[in-house]
């Protein structure tokens, strides 16, 4: 009878884990709570089951050992390692103590660890409830659920009128309705994924992280290797092992995984946090893998078996860079361009589709997919991944109120720097424009004439007043298309020549202050709220 494993989760993030213990020979019983989790038919057998069901999971995990061969349980890429070892403790199976689990899953507990042990973490305090700015902490702080991932109700905050609003929001995303409020670490930021077998920690991967759009901390991609200096690299991962240990996943009779979000700040590496898994961002299933050709999924698995693990020294170093896609608000109308970005990359993951809401990204969990792309060197990975992730264009459906009330946040009064217009300076709106614009632009956009637009008929044959000082200021969106890409992204989607300066009925500052706050999605999305007749307000 072949040996089993419980896999926690069967979403994306579990494919290469369940795929991986098949080829190992194991009969892989997977756990979900979703009964329509993508990569359940890649399982042996299905439970569905609450990941946060500790004690349903480990009642399956005592019929499996009446029945046959348990051999281990693991998770990749969920939050659910508690469960993973309340389970394995009780059941004597290969694992790390649960209060290890539980002091990486909580990030108060986990602070207070990192605090006793002197491993470099910001200064933090616990609330339960709204408040001021806590003693002994400083703006700019950072407010985010103390029992959470992915980013989820996790924000900055520069003033204490903005603390009661992150506070809510991180209450709301808790699952103990607890927030933790931490002094902000400035410096860049990496991920790091390790295989833990006693004291031993075997890296599985630094990579550079590429965070976005204020007050929230968006990861629009990774980059591995790193292209920090090796003493850079070795403080990092120095500190990153000191905190394994503090919080118990490395000693004796651990077996498991780590992985951790690493800041290089002023006075050196600080620990942003460490969970007992393998990490959920394509990088332990995918990027490390194609980078070094060692699959710390594999080692996860040995690990969770009892089993030294093997085969984790890489045998090439290329480069493997994940770059994410995003939408403005709105209903997807249509998404375009999916052949020709697949084409130069090694994966492509959509996670929208046409009839779905979207909205711009406020957590991790909410972006519209990821390519993946790898080769022998960096900027040969990187330009193939960012050239794929523009190619993928999202129409949205016209006449829909996100939509609206996102261009709206960009009013002419705006542009010609009206202060009764309402509203934060460009630069601090959120969610952000696609091309922010200076003063002088913002001035020479207010004075671009702002004719009736043309009738429906009629808008095959319209041009776009010039706007030279804007097409030729270099300025990019949010995934680093330039105007002239963004425009020709406008003309493709739409059928429409749009000639600049050219035309019987010329579109102005309506249409300029569309595409620069909603990028090509926002120039489209005026071009078909015209086609059809939509005024802003109608349904």
């Amino acid at each position: 009878m072949k040996t089993q494993i419980i896999i926690l989760g069967a979403g994306v993030m579990q494919g290469p884990a369940i795929r991986i213990a098949k080829e190992m020979g194991l009969y892989t019983v997977v756990v979900d709570a979703d009964g329509k989790a993508v990569n359940i038919p890649l399982a042996d057998r299905f439970e569905q089951i609450d990941l946060k069901d500790k004690e349903g999971i480990e009642a399956l995990g005592r019929s499996l050992l009446s029945q046959g061969k348990l051999g281990g349980i693991m998770t990749a890429g969920t939050d659910f390692s508690g469960s993973v070892a309340w389970a394995a403790e009780r059941l004597g199976l290969p694992g790390i103590p649960y209060e290890a689990a539980l002091n990486a899953s909580d990030k108060g507990r986990m602070r207070s660890c990192f605090e006793k042990a002197g491993v470099p973490s910001p200064a933090y305090r616990v609330l339960s409830g709204p408040g001021e700015i806590p003693p002994g902490l400083s703006l700019p702080a950072v407010v985010k659920p103390v029992d959470n991932m992915g980013g989820r109700g996790c924000r900055r905050v520069d003033s204490p009128a903005e603390m009661e609003e992150a506070l809510a929001e991180a209450l709301r995303f808790s699952r103990s309705r607890r927030a933790i409020v931490e002094n902000f670490m400035e410096g860049p930021e990496f991920s790091v994924d390790a295989i833990v077998y006693d004291d031993e920690i075997t890296i599985c991967g630094l990579a550079d992280r590429h965070i976005f759009f204020p007050p929230y901390f968006i990861e629009m991609g990774h980059t591995m290797p790193t292209q920090f200096p090796p003493e850079d690299q070795e403080a990092m991962l120095e500190t990153f092992k000191a905190a394994v240990r503090a919080l118990g996943i490395a000693g004796k009779g651990c077996r498991g995984a780590a992985k951790g979000d690493i800041k290089l700040s002023p006075s050196g590496p600080m620990i942003g946090e460490v969970a007992a898994r393998l990490s959920g961002g394509y990088m332990s299933g995918w990027t490390y893998p194609y980078s070094s050709g060692v699959q710390p999924i594999r080692g996860a698995i040995e690990a969770a078996l009892g089993r030294r693990p093997e085969n984790l020294k890489p045998s090439r170093f290329w480069t493997c860079a994940e770059r994410a896609f995003i939408s403005i608000p709105g209903r997807v109308h249509s998404i375009s361009g999916l052949d020709e970005a697949g084409a130069g990359v090694q994966d492509l993951f959509l996670r929208a589709a046409a009839g779905e809401e979207v909205k711009f990204p406020e957590n991790n969990v909410t972006k519209c997919g990821n390519v993946i792309a790898c080769a022998p060197g960096r900027e040969e990975a990187v330009l193939a991944a960012e050239r794929a992730a523009r190619s993928i264009l999202i129409r949205l459906r016209p006449g829909n109120p996100s939509t609206d009330a996102f261009l709206g946040a960009f009013p002419a009064a705006r542009a010609a720097g009206d202060p009764a217009s309402g509203g934060e300076p460009e630069g601090r709106t959120f969610p952000p424009s696609a091309f922010t614009l200076g003063p002088s632009l913002l001035a020479a956009l207010a004075l671009l004439p702002d004719p009736p637009p043309p009738p429906p008929d009629a808008l095959p044959a319209a041009g776009i007043f010039p706007f030279p000082e804007f097409s030729s200021s270099g300025l990019r969106d949010y995934l680093g298309r330039d105007v002239g890409e963004s425009l020709k992204a406008v003309r493709k989607l739409c059928g429409f020549e749009l000639p600049l300066g050219g035309g019987k009925n010329l579109l102005g500052r309506g249409f300029w202050s569309a595409f620069i706050r909603g990028g090509y999605q926002g120039a489209v999305y005026f071009l078909d709220n015209l086609r059809e007749g939509y005024k802003p307000g109608d349904r």
